[in-house]
């Protein structure tokens, strides 16, 4: 099984994609799965995001590390296992309170079921003003690769 992602893996997450990250919730115990966007390879066996350093997803990683990232794309279904490090609480040069979290990859699988292909990836359309969105973007993806 693989531990790094593939070239074209990595291609495909350098940005504006729709991942779902699970992680295990620090009261229930029980699964936890969010839709996250400000993902970003950094190496074949790393992978940055951030979310708000206020969120659920923080204090659980802060308790289990483990997680798991789950990409559509490629005509396929990746789960990508790894442990997650919280680099820094609150990013620097961006406007929001965002936490900046880095993933070492222990393995990288397709999970999609047998028989079948994605014919048509996940397509999100950011619901405020297109201009500020943009702007925002260009920060959070420059500070998360620092």
């Amino acid at each position: 099984m693989p531990t790094t992602l593939s070239p074209e893996l990595f291609e495909h997450l350098q940005g504006e994609q729709l991942v779902l990250l699970g992680t295990v919730d620090v009261e229930t115990t029980a699964p936890s799965v969010n839709a996250i966007s400000w993902v970003k390879s950094l190496s074949k066996e790393k992978i940055r995001f951030t979310v708000t350093n206020n969120s659920r997803i923080v204090t659980n990683i802060k308790e289990n590390p483990h997680v798991v990232l789950t990409v559509v794309g490629l005509e396929t279904v990746y789960s990508i296992n790894g442990k997650a490090n919280i680099l820094q609480e609150t990013m620097e040069g961006v406007p929001l309170k965002l936490a900046k979290i880095e993933v070492d990859i222990d393995k990288v699988f397709e999970s999609m079921f047998w028989g079948a292909k994605i014919v048509q990836e996940p397509v999100y359309e950011k619901t405020y003003n297109e201009k500020k969105a943009k702007e925002l973007d260009v920060q959070v993806y420059d500070a998360l690769m620092k």
